[in-house]
This record gives structure tokens, sequence and C-alpha cells, in this order.
């Protein structure tokens, strides 16, 4: 009897095993992270992309390696603390805070030459040395940053930033989109263009902004670019996304549902290649 247990034990755990099953690392920032904290966005989001993704495509699993705020070089930096695992895919999706940090983006020089953390470019051959050391085999797929517009965060307005239609400490968010297009170029990685592709931009990532009027101190609803220029203080000024604003993002910055989409979307056509 016990003999007969066991062995049916054995056949429920052997042919619950998938063979098929693929593990995917997607590695990244806040707009990864938010894939599984859903509360840090004041639920404005129902799932992220990795979710999507693996609700199309039910043969690969996600491990989230989205770390909230980091940069490219922040995460090459803690390469060897992050407890990256062996999977089958890997992705990387950063640059949108090396770029607000105002971190030099480098030359394609600094990623051929492995020079370091000191550049985006030689932190991305930081990451990908390790990516490799884990599995020589892996697929990777490299994702630019998004364009951005105005950042305000919902759960505390002090935390915001400008958009990207203007330069940070002299270099354009466009700078590090074509950095990481350059190295997938190279090495002949497959790239998520999300910044010339996907069709998001500034005009379409939120519906308006909500802003005192300057001369009357009347709230108003601005598009872009109306918008820009005209101030905005968190100690005195509501919240200048309501729900009503929300298209492609939600905050100017971090992908509503109807954003995630497109992301997911697109990567769904690399994956689903697999």
């Amino acid at each position: 009897m016990k003999i007969t247990l066991v062995l049916v034990i054995l056949f429920f755990s052997l042919t619950s095993l998938d063979p098929g099953t693929k593990t995917w690392t997607a590695l990244g920032d806040s707009i990864t992270y938010l894939n599984d904290h859903q509360d840090e966005t004041a639920n404005r989001i129902t799932k992220g992309y990795m979710t999507r993704v693996t609700d199309r495509l039910p043969d690969i699993r996600y491990i989230n390696q989205g770390h909230n705020g980091w940069t490219a070089v922040g995460i090459a930096k803690e390469i060897e603390h992050l407890g990256l695992q062996k999977s089958d895919i890997y992705s990387v999706f950063l640059g949108t805070n090396d770029w607000w940090q105002g971190l030099p983006i480098g030359t394609l020089d600094d990623y051929l030459n492995n020079t370091g953390t000191g550049t985006f470019y030689g932190a991305y051959r930081v990451i990908i040395n390790k990516i490799l050391a884990l599995n020589p085999a892996a697929k990777i797929i490299l994702m630019t940053p998004m364009q951005r517009q105005d950042f305000v965060y919902v759960a505390d307005s002090h935390n915001n930033a400008y958009g990207s239609y203007k330069p940070k400490n002299g270099q354009m968010l466009s700078q590090f989109a074509d950095a990481v297009n350059s190295i997938g170029k190279h090495d002949n990685y497959k790239v998520v263009d999300l910044y010339y592709k996907s069709g998001l931009n500034l005009k379409n990532f939120i519906k308006f902004k909500r802003l005192k009027d300057t001369v009357t101190g009347q709230y108003k609803d601005y598009k872009y670019p109306d918008f820009v220029g005209i101030p905005f203080n968190p100690d005195k000024d509501d919240y200048p996304y309501p729900l009503q604003a929300i298209n492609n993002t939600y905050d100017g910055l971090h992908p509503s549902d109807k954003g995630y989409q497109v992301i997911a979307d697109m990567l769904i056509k690399v994956l689903g290649r697999e």
C-alpha cells in the first residue's frame, strides 16, 4: 500500500512538471516593479506588462526584477546582489531614470570595452555580461525607455519631474533610446523600441493636466503642449491628473492599463516567435 502511494505521488509530481515552460526574468525600474504592486499606483492599474504577456503566453513564467526608481548604472553596481536566476529569457527595460538623474550616457565604446558603471553604455555591458554568465544561451530582449510626460507621483506630489520634451543635464531621453538600439544592433539582440515605434508619445500619455490659470487662478484642463511652463505647486495645488486625465499613463510617466497593453503586445510579437 505504501509503495503504491509513493508511486502515485511520484507520478503526479512528474506529470505536473511542464517541460515546455520557460522562465523570463524582467529586469527594469518602476514600470516593471509596479506589475506586482498595484497598490502603489492608488490602484490606477489592474496589471502590468509581464502579467499581460504571460496571460497570452501561458508557457512563460515571469520573475519580476523591477527596482523602483533605479537606474541602469545602479542595477549594474548591485548586479551581484539582486539574486538574479538562470532564465531562458531576459528583458532589460531601463534608461528613463538614468536620463532624469543626469547620469552620463557615454558611447558605444564604453559598452564594447566594458569600461564599467561610469556611464549608461558601460553599465549596460555589466548587465549583459551577468545575464550571459547565468545563461549563455538565453534569449535577450532589450527595451528602450518610453518617452515621458510631466510626472507627478500620485501618492506624493512633491515627487515630480518634467517630461522628455527638453534635456536634462544636456542630454535628451531619445539619446538613451538610441543607445539601447545601437547595443541591440551591434549584438543582434531583439529590441522592443518603445520610444519610436510604440505609438506612445507626449501627445497621448495624458488627456490633460489640470492646473491653475496664472491669470484667473481657476483650475483649467490643459492639453500638451499648452501646460508646459505653467507652474504647479505641490503644497497648494490639487493633484493635476484626476482619473479623467488618464490615457496611456496614469501620472505622466507610468503606464495605465492601456499603456501596459501596448507594451505587452509588442513583447508578445517577439516572445510568441519562440
